[in-house]
């Protein structure tokens, strides 16, 4: 489950108001987690044109945050990326297909980011089959820059509500080079429908819910620590916590005024929709998963070039078992016999959002 800061404050909301006093003022000050957002500001700065390309690359937007990528730079010119076992969510993502799409967007990011350096990347997907590495990346001259490198540090996801106002047809025309635009008033009711029902099946099935809580990163020291997963953060958020009225305990009871709360903003997030992106395969193979995510990433930056916004409400594409109803109706609504739906995500005009932690580089890599 992804959860917004805005949804947070409603799985709070039936907590205390808390007056910080005067001190409150230093301590907002000091509640930015500086070190794991970090990687943004180092991105680009590395003289080989590898590392250059990966500082980019590991802002790509991943599910749950979980960061799956691994590269090796022990032979020259070469990236050889693996997924992070690691770091898999067997219970939302069992059969890795939703991480695979990550690395489908970090494989694209780190694509475009070597374009600034005139390299093209070549690559070899899955050369040992699905247990050896994802793809092995040979970098060589002559790479063209591409336009929407210029988005690449302002692109999000937002997980709030979205503006009323239609898409306009040029940007629903340039989006639909990437996915499928569904903004037909009937069809978007049903889609509203559609993810409301799959993302309380996600919730309240513990085992998957639990996933989620497992992963939340509590207050600047977690997230400093651990910059993955759903950082809760900032001073409002922290103050909640000295009081105890934030806890990983209250988020997974689905009894508390608090949870039931944050179950209504999240309902409002997610009816607050003007438009789908949708994306579907021919297949699903790893490499259409990877093509998928590619595909995906293009959108994302796309959407940010039009000033416009982006959230994947994919809960209805999960392969668990509860989810299995609300499966079939997405593929039945969303793709062509034979095709699959790989992301789906809601479109709109949204407010800007803050970056996410990342893992620094060198944690990433290896051999180099």
């Amino acid at each position: 489950m992804s959860i917004s800061r805005r949804g947070v404050l409603g799985l709070i909301g039936g907590g205390p108001i808390i007056a910080a006093g005067a001190g409150a003022g230093g301590f907002a000050l000091t509640r930015t987690p500086e070190k794991a957002l970090a990687p943004w500001s180092a991105a680009g700065g590395y003289s080989d044109p590898r590392k250059r390309a990966l500082s980019y690359a590991i802002l790509a937007p991943n599910p749950h945050n979980r960061q799956p990528w691994l590269v090796d730079l022990s032979e020259k010119d070469t990236v050889v990326l693996y997924r992070d076992k690691e770091r898999d969510l067997p219970h939302t993502d069992p059969d890795a297909r939703q991480l695979t799409i990550g690395l489908g967007c970090f494989l694209e990011l780190m694509e475009i980011a070597a374009g600034e350096t005139a390299h093209a990347v070549d690559l070899d997907l899955f050369p040992q089959g699905e247990d050896g590495p994802v793809a092995v990346a040979r970098f060589r001259d002559g790479g063209q820059r591409d336009a929407l490198f210029q988005q690449v540090m302002s692109r999000r996801t937002c997980k709030e509500p979205f503006d009323p106002r239609p898409l306009p047809v040029s940007a629903v025309q340039e989006l639909s080079a990437f996915s499928h635009v569904i903004t037909d008033p009937a069809r978007v009711k049903e889609l509203r429908a559609l993810t409301w029902d799959a993302w309380k099946t996600e919730v309240y099935t513990h085992r998957t819910m639990k996933e989620s809580v497992d992963l939340m990163r509590f207050g600047k020291s977690e997230i400093n620590a651990n910059p993955d997963g759903i950082d809760l953060g900032g001073p409002f958020l922290e103050a909640l916590m000295l009081f105890g009225v934030l806890s990983r305990e209250a988020q997974l009871d689905e009894n508390s005024s608090g949870f039931k709360e944050g179950v209504r903003i999240y309902h409002e997030m997610l009816m607050a929709t003007p438009a789908y992106a949708v994306l579907t395969t021919l297949g699903n193979s790893r490499a259409d998963q990877i093509a998928a995510g590619r595909r995906w990433l293009r959108l994302n930056l796309t959407t940010t070039a039009l000033g416009l916004a982006l959230h994947p409400v994919s809960q209805a594409l999960q392969e668990f078992p509860e989810m299995a109803p609300h499966f079939k109706k997405a593929q039945r609504m969303l793709a062509k016999p034979g095709h699959t739906v790989q992301m789906l995500g809601r479109l709109g005009y949204g407010p800007q959002v803050a970056r996410l932690p990342r893992w620094p580089l060198e944690t990433r890599t290896r051999n180099g």
